[in-house]
């Protein structure tokens, strides 16, 4: 038996390889080129939008990073209630954004608001076919080949992230019905209306503003809802003492701080790389996964340095906020500065972080886990960097050199004016959402309520029932 399959083996062979060399000379009249580019050209759309895909559900990660972060940082009467309106907000901006605010950010309209498609609630996908030109009604993000629900998604993320922001700063003592109302009107549209103006096909976009991946679109615009909101409702009871000075409300969990901390870490490298929306350009890909990286790095060094030299101790709040500055001031010029500029943008941001955290006390602005400092200020840096720091064509994008390469002052000019645009619209409309929301529903929970903490008031239950503390007789 042995013998035969040694003489037959070769044999087989020769004949098999025949056989695929008499079909790949016949191949070509059966397969023609176009067939073939069509193929090439379905398998790089499948293959960017499972990258798409894949960074939303980072970025969609996040909400975890968020409700850790935030919940531990406060104290644990509260848990339930800060628990409770990170796991909302996300289907409340879902819904908002999927009925209104996606119209009105992508939508076809005048330089200030999308006017068509604005109620997304047909299911119909407007993207073209391969080879075709996109003809829908959402051309400002035509230039994205993906399907049409994988550029929703996507950007749906980001919308949530811009109402979470606004969980924390707001945190202790809002009731829960209002701060839903709020993320509802915000994600519906105070965020898609700016959202418009720089990613939407709006002027500021026409100005030459660069926003690459949201400092101003997401973060900032958080941070000034935020920061109306916190001015309206007041601090928590005894924040602040009669003559003026800090009286420090420890969060309760630095454990869940932490965990929370490196979520967001993890979770930025959906939301900056994954803003090409594509596979194409790998290099981009990890040019930008670096700079993300470096800059977060770069502002855990100085934060902690600067918590030092001032507090005297490494604070790890700081610390932990540190490093999420420097994500969010690395978030619009990822794409358009090197790494070592980076690095410089991320060692500044470390420092800003602390000074704000110290500068809102000072003024007796409440903000219990940072986010002002994180997210608002930061936001704002990161902005200006754009035009400071970018060298024209680093990763492809024609955005002219910033201040410091050369370009003089044209780009960083833009970025000012969308900067101060963004921050004035978005902080007087959100103060007139609030205010009106104060009126009707009211925004602060009682005395009481806030005394006996948020879970049993607003939720009935605690997230620690079975921890009483040391009894001692």
């Amino acid at each position: 038996m042995r013998k035969l399959f040694k003489v037959f083996l070769p044999a087989l062979l020769i004949v098999v390889t025949a056989t695929g060399l008499f079909a790949a000379d016949a191949a070509p009249a059966y397969v023609t080129q176009a067939a073939l580019d069509e193929l090439k050209s379905s398998m790089a759309v499948g293959m960017d939008t499972v990258w798409v895909l894949l960074a939303a559900f980072l970025v969609f990660f996040m909400n975890l990073g968020f409700a850790m972060v935030e919940s531990g940082l406060c104290r644990a009467k509260n848990t339930v209630n800060i628990l409770a309106k990170n796991f909302m907000v996300f289907a409340i901006s879902s819904i908002s954004f999927w009925v209104i605010g996606w119209g009105l950010m992508f939508g076809n309209g005048n330089p200030f608001a999308g006017l068509e498609g604005l109620f997304f609630v047909s299911g119909a996908d407007n993207s073209p076919a391969i080879g075709e030109a996109y003809k829908g009604a959402y051309s400002a993000i035509g230039w994205a080949g993906v399907p049409m629900w994988a550029k929703f998604f996507f950007q749906l993320v980001f919308a949530g992230t811009a109402a979470t922001i606004v969980s924390g700063a707001v945190a202790e003592r809002i009731k829960l019905h209002s701060f839903i109302i709020f993320s509802f009107i915000l994600v519906a549209v105070l965020y898609p209306l700016t959202g418009h103006w720089i990613w939407g096909g709006g002027w500021l976009q026409t100005l030459g503003m660069w926003d690459f991946a949201g400092s101003t679109v997401v973060h900032s615009v958080g941070g000034w809802a935020a920061l109306a909101g916190v001015l309206l409702l007041g601090s928590r009871l005894g924040k602040y003492r009669a003559d003026g000075s800090v009286n420090p409300i420890f969060g309760h969990n630095m454990s869940l701080v932490t965990l929370g901390g490196l979520i967001l870490w993890f979770g930025w490298f959906g939301f900056n790389p994954g803003s090409t929306m594509a596979v194409g350009d790998g290099s981009a890909i990890a040019h930008i996964a670096v700079t993300t990286n470096t800059s977060a790095a770069m502002a855990i060094l100085s934060s902690t340095v600067m918590s030092w030299l001032i507090q005297k101790k490494p604070d790890l709040s700081m610390i932990i906020n540190g490093a999420l500055a420097g994500l969010v001031a690395i978030t619009a010029p990822c794409a358009f500065v090197s790494v070592g500029s980076s690095a410089v943008i991320g060692f500044i941001a470390g420092i800003l972080v602390v000074i704000a955290v110290m500068m809102f006390d000072k003024f007796r602005i409440d903000d219990p886990v940072g986010a002002l400092s994180v997210h608002l200020v930061n936001g704002i840096f990161g902005t200006l960097a754009v035009g400071l720091f970018a060298q024209d064509g680093i990763t492809g994008a024609a955005t002219g050199n910033g201040l410091f390469f050369g370009g003089g002052m044209t780009l960083l000019t833009a970025q000012a004016i969308g900067v101060v645009a963004v921050g004035a619209f978005t902080f007087t409309a959100s103060f007139a959402v609030w205010y009106v929301i104060k009126m009707v529903f009211g925004l602060k929970v009682s005395r009481e309520e806030e005394i006996q903490g948020l879970d049993i008031g607003e939720h009935g239950m605690k997230a620690y029932p079975d921890f009483q503390g040391f009894i001692t007789k």
